[in-house]
């Protein structure tokens, strides 16, 4: 990521070059006058903040050893952790100011800022990860599901990474409790290490271990789990315009298909409209394969986690092999495309699937591919 490289702080000096970073990026700019709660960031609104961080980060010999791909992809993340705030900051009953859910909805934006600047795929899922789970290390120790997390997060990112985020965010604030919360943070990561995910994926006995360790709470991630599956089902995900069905003719055409555009055309759904009698009909047809005991393809946006959680619980229910594709292009592409649809998807239904973006994880299902249909 150029823009990032050229901005990231690098030896000798170090330095992180605000005004220029300011100038780059408005969503810096519009970090400025949001505020904050006072007792945990008394150093003042999230702009300030954010540029504390980044010079915590800059100052941290374990940043500084890294490799400067690396540096690079961990910089972007501290400058991104807090971009949500401005969206979620909220005044509650007793006064305080609180930003909840900035986590989960920078994810999102995150996202969509590093998809509009063809981040790779690989690179934007790993900032994405970092800042949707910047927190986790502040009060790890304390979740019932921190095994979970933490694995989640190997997968997709790094641990160490994590915890060097979480120490410059702490360290670029002014608050009270600074010592012990860095106590905390490294705990956190002395806890991946016992769990032997702190610098690399988690391992697993196979793919359905895997699949099964995420379904179960309190699962043995060592399990062996018996494969008993009967067949196979390809869910793709993707926002209108990424050649889905291109795709389907290229690498399953000898698969039936589940195709939530042809439902919605033979039932005279507009992709505006009403999608319940769709998704009802897609389900009836999905499981009339699954009692079959035939592969096949589901054919949808499934753009958020939610969504796909309904297909794959039903599939997984029915003792099916879940084969997950997430297919994308470049902004500009994926418009050019829609536009030339028989029937495009207006544009307004498409800005609000990317803010619904959530690209699939290992974590989701037996296998997981990001491809570009370029």
């Amino acid at each position: 990521m150029r823009v990032f490289e050229e901005l990231c702080p690098a030896p000798p000096r170090w330095t992180v070059p605000w005004p220029e970073i300011r100038e780059a990026f408005d969503w810096v700019r519009r970090l400025a006058g949001v505020p904050q709660d006072a007792i945990h960031h008394a150093e003042g609104d999230v702009e300030v903040h954010t540029r504390m961080a980044c010079e915590a980060l800059a100052a941290l010999p374990g940043w500084r050893s890294r490799p400067a791909r690396e540096r690079t992809r961990l910089f972007a993340a501290v400058l991104l952790h807090d971009v949500a705030k401005p969206y979620c900051s909220q005044t509650d009953e007793e006064g305080r100011i609180t930003a909840r859910g900035h986590s989960r909805r920078g994810d999102l934006m995150v996202r969509r800022v590093l998809w509009e600047l063809s981040a790779p795929v690989e690179w934007r899922e790993h900032v994405a990860a970092l800042v949707r789970h910047h927190q986790v290390p502040f009060w790890a120790l304390e979740r019932p599901d921190l095994q979970q997390i933490a694995f989640r997060v190997s997968l997709l990112a790094r641990n160490d990474d994590l915890v060097l985020l979480a120490t410059a965010d702490v360290l670029g604030r002014i608050c009270g409790d600074t010592e012990e919360v860095l106590e905390n943070i490294a705990l956190y990561g002395e806890y991946c290490a016992e769990q032997r995910c702190l610098d690399g994926p988690r391992w697993f006995p196979s793919d359905h271990a895997r699949f099964w360790y995420f379904r179960t709470p309190g699962r043995d991630p060592g399990y062996a789990a018996y494969d008993d599956t009967r067949l196979t089902v390809t869910v793709l995900s993707g926002l209108p315009g990424v050649g889905k069905d291109h795709w389907i003719a290229g690498h399953r055409p000898a698969l039936p298909v589940v195709s939530l555009d042809r439902l919605r055309a033979e039932l005279g759904v507009k992709p505006g409209g009403d999608q319940r009698p769709v998704v009802m009909a897609a389900y009836r047809l999905a499981r009339e394969h699954l009692r079959a005991g035939r592969s096949f393809v589901w054919n949808a946006t499934n753009v958020s986690r939610q969504l796909r959680e309904q297909c794959i619980g039903l599939v997984a229910d029915y003792q099916g092999r879940v084969e997950l594709v997430a297919l994308e292009v470049p902004p500009q592409v994926l418009r050019e495309r829609n536009r030339a649809r028989e029937a495009p998807v207006p544009d307004a239904v498409i800005d609000r699937l990317v803010g619904r973006w959530e690209t699939p994880d290992p974590t989701e299902a037996h296998n997981v591919s990001w491809l570009s249909t370029m």
